[in-house]
């Protein structure tokens, strides 16, 4: 009997007939992707927790009551972070986890995430970073080329850390970086943001714009082991907001034109709808369509990222997975900073990953 992938196991009607090693490489790999609690979650809200296997069903159950306590400690740090942007005059925009969590979007069930990322105007960034110093935030070990790289090159500052927590706290100006090929304003973003109660205490983006962030983050940032949640959390935003937000469909495709993030959202349609079927209506299909880029580039991305949008687990590798991911590493950084900043950002990321290997085999 041939193993279902983990996106097959998760989105099966009934709970899968397996053997006790294909349950360990499926529970493995969904642990590995940050993807155990919300599978659990599913099982759950479906009545089906129960029929899965003994042990299988015990880590399944443990994943659900960690998300459930990431989610408790993660709402207490927002309501934190919250106090202090107050205190700065500034409002509470939280992106990704956090607004899927404070917002309380599907998105967000069974779903751990250990960072607060909020959005912020570029005028206020030294306004809100002296506060949160101030209120027990601190920063890392970050030397004097970070600091530039952060401040000058990209779309937020250094991460920060509150002295009684593990959390982090990002604070972005926009959601790319400033030298990338896709150049989003962040006021724009921040002028259509809305409240998520009627305290307004907490803000999102709205819901298109929450979907293009997330699709611009995953297919930009270049760091996919956690890939497969990203995709999972847009295709939970779409399903939702297509019902709960009217014209949704074509307010999405010309904001992404009014953006210009075509393309990232081309990545996300096309690979939602590879591994979950079909998202967009029919009468959207022809959007969809004019989203695509020429040939040669869709098929090779759409191979570079089918490989690379699946779990990092030994059960999972494939042959090319290596080179895979390093061209979309380098694909990464080559959106991100133009060649002259490029080049020597990545000589100088060469260098210090060679004196950390050299000091640790010292050590050893």
């Amino acid at each position: 009997m041939r193993q279902p992938s983990l996106i097959e196991a998760m989105t099966a009607a009934e709970v899968p007939d397996l053997p006790p090693r294909a349950w360990e490489d499926l529970l493995s790999q969904a642990r590995r992707s940050l993807l155990i609690g919300r599978w659990a979650c599913r099982l759950a809200d479906r009545g089906q927790l129960d029929r899965v296997p003994e042990g299988p069903r015990r880590h399944l159950a443990s994943a659900m009551t960690v998300a459930d306590r990431v989610q408790v400690e993660m709402r207490l740090e927002a309501d934190r972070v919250q106090r202090a942007l107050q205190r700065a005059g500034v409002r509470c925009v939280l992106l990704k986890g956090a607004a899927y969590l404070c917002g309380r979007l599907p998105a967000a069930r069974g779903r751990v995430f250990g960072d607060i990322d909020i959005l912020v105007p570029r005028d206020a960034l030294a306004r809100v970073e002296g506060t949160l110093l101030g209120g027990g935030w601190v920063a890392g070990a970050v030397d004097a080329y970070d600091q530039r790289y952060y401040r000058e090159w990209m779309h937020e500052l250094p991460p920060l850390t509150h002295i009684h927590g593990d959390s982090t706290i990002d604070v972005h100006h926009t959601i790319t970086a400033p030298t990338s090929a896709f150049r989003v304003d962040g006021q724009r973003l921040l002028a259509a943001a809305r409240p998520v109660d009627a305290e307004g205490r907490f803000w999102v983006l709205q819901p298109v714009d929450m979907v293009l962030h997330s699709a611009v983050h995953l297919f930009q940032e270049g760091e996919f082991d956690h890939g497969l949640r990203d995709l999972l959390d847009m295709a939970e935003l779409l399903r939702h907001f297509e019902s709960a937000e009217p014209g949704f469909w074509p307010a999405l495709f010309a904001r992404a034109r009014e953006l210009r993030l075509e393309r990232p959202l081309h990545h996300a349609l096309f690979h939602i709808e590879r591994l979950l079927g079909p998202r967009v209506p029919p009468a959207w299909r022809s959007a969809q369509d004019a989203l695509r880029p020429p040939w040669l580039q869709h098929r090779l991305m759409a191979w570079l990222l089918g490989v690379a949008l699946r779990p990092r687990h030994p059960s999972t590798t494939l042959p090319l997975e290596p080179l895979a991911l390093w061209l979309l590493y380098l694909r990464s950084h080559w959106l991100r900073m133009p060649l002259h900043l490029l080049l020597p950002h990545l000589a100088r990321k060469a260098w210090r990953r060679r004196i950390a290997a050299a000091g640790d085999t010292a050590k050893a």
